[in-house]
C-alpha cells in the first residue's frame, strides 16, 4: 500500500483508531508527546525510551504515527520500515515543563500543527489546547482511601470550602454496589458536588469527582478527566497508583495528593517520578486511621511531605493553597 492511499485510509478512520508509539529519551518530554497524542483523540499504544524499544519490538507491528525524539539509528529505522506506518516524526523541540501553561500551550499548537499537515486533519487545530482560565482551579487535589476512607474523606471535605481554587479527584477501593452510596456520604453536610465519574468531562471548582471501579481513567493539561474503555490494572480497583502517576505526570507542582485510611500500600508504586515531579505527598495520620496500613506505606516510604488527621489536612490544604495564591499574585 502507497502512502497516499495508506494517509486516505487513516483520515477515514476515526481518531481513536489512529495508533501511535512515543519513543523519547526524556520523562518529560514523554510525558509532553502522550498528553498532545490524548489531546488529538489518537490512541497511545506506549511511551517508552530508546533502550526499551529492543525489547518490545515484535509488538509494534501496527504503528500508525512513530514521534521519535532520540537519534534515529538503525534499530528504529528498521522498526519503522516494518511497521509501513502513515508518517515518522523524528526529532522536535523540548517541550517547556506542562505547568507553564502558556509556553507549554504554544509547544503543544506547534507539534499539533505537525501533526495536522502530517496526517491531513486540519481540523486538530480548531479546539483550543488550554482552556482554564484564573477564575477556575489552580491546583489538583488527588485524594486515594479504603478502607475507613469514606468517614475520614467526609470529615476533610466538612472543613474545607468549595471556594478554594481546587478540584478534587478521589479514588477509593470499593465494591461496585456500594460506590454509588459514596456521593450521598461525601455531600451530606457541606456544599462539596461529589459525582462519580460516568463519562469524559473536566475538572472544576468545588467538585469531587469519584473514579469508576470498572474502567480507567487519566487526565490531560486542559484538566479534562477521560474515561477509557480499559479495566484496571492490577488487584487495586480503582489504581491508586495509576492515578497517581497519571495525575503527577501531568500537573507536577500544582497536584497536591493526600492519602487516607485503607489497607495495603496501594499509592507507593511511583513515588519517586512523584518526587521528581515536584508534586506534593501528605498522608492520614495513621493512628487516627480506621486501617492505617496505606496512609503508613506512604509516610515510611520517606516521600511525605504532611501527616495528620481530616481536620488537619483540610486546614494546612487551606493555608497552603492561600500561601500559594499570595505569592501567585506577586
Amino acid at each position: 500500500m502507497n502512502y497516499e492511499t495508506t494517509l486516505t485510509a487513516a483520515k477515514e478512520r476515526s481518531r481513536s483508531k489512529i495508533r501511535v508509539l512515543v519513543i523519547a529519551e526524556s520523562h518529560p518530554q514523554r510525558t509532553a508527546f502522550n498528553d498532545t497524542v490524548r489531546h488529538c483523540g489518537f490512541t497511545l499504544v506506549d511511551s517508552i525510551s530508546p533502550l526499551q524499544l529492543q525489547a518490545k519490538l515484535a509488538t509494534y507491528q501496527d504503528i500508525d504515527i512513530w514521534l521519535v525524539d532520540s537519534t534515529y539509528d538503525d534499530k528504529i529505522a528498521e522498526a519503522t520500515r516494518i511497521s509501513k506506518p502513515i508518517s515518522v516524526l523524528i526529532g522536535f523541540s523540548q517541550a517547556p515543563y506542562i505547568n507553564e501553561p502558556r509556553q507549554y500551550a504554544k509547544w503543544q499548537r506547534k507539534l499539533k500543527r505537525k501533526l495536522s499537515q502530517m496526517l491531513a486533519l486540519p481540523d486538530l487545530l480548531e479546539r483550543p489546547v488550554y482552556e482554564k482560565s484564573a477564575h477556575e482551579w489552580r491546583y489538583v487535589v488527588f485524594l486515594g482511601a479504603s478502607m475507613g476512607g469514606p468517614q475520614a474523606i467526609k470529615e476533610f471535605l466538612d472543613h474545607l470550602s468549595p471556594q478554594l481554587p481546587i478540584s478534587i479527584l478521589l479514588a477509593h477501593h470499593f465494591n461496585q454496589a456500594m460506590l454509588g452510596t459514596l456521593p450521598r456520604i461525601l455531600n451530606r453536610h457541606n456544599e462539596w458536588h461529589c459525582q462519580i465519574i460516568t463519562s469524559s468531562q473536566r475538572l472544576q471548582m468545588g467538585q469531587c469527582l469519584i473514579a469508576p471501579i470498572d474502567k480507567q481513567i487519566v487526565c490531560d493539561s486542559t484538566g479534562r478527566v477521560i474515561l477509557l474503555d480499559k479495566v484496571w490494572v492490577g488487584e487495586y480497583k480503582p489504581n491508586i497508583g495509576q492515578i497517581l502517576k497519571n495525575t503527577s505526570d501531568v500537573y507536577g507542582s500544582e497536584l497536591i495528593n493526600i492519602i487516607f485510611s485503607g489497607m495495603g500500600n496501594d499509592g507507593t508504586q511511583f513515588l519517586d517520578q512523584i518526587q521528581d515531579n515536584k508534586s506534593q505527598l501528605w498522608a492520614q495520620d495513621p493512628k487516627l486511621s480506621v486501617c492505617p496500613s496505606q496512609p503508613k506505606a506512604i509516610v515510611d516510604s520517606g516521600y511525605c511531605h504532611f501527616v495528620g488527621g481530616p481536620r488537619a489536612l483540610a486546614e494546612k490544604l487551606t493555608d497552603y493553597v492561600g500561601a500559594a495564591q499570595i505569592a501567585f499574585s506577586r
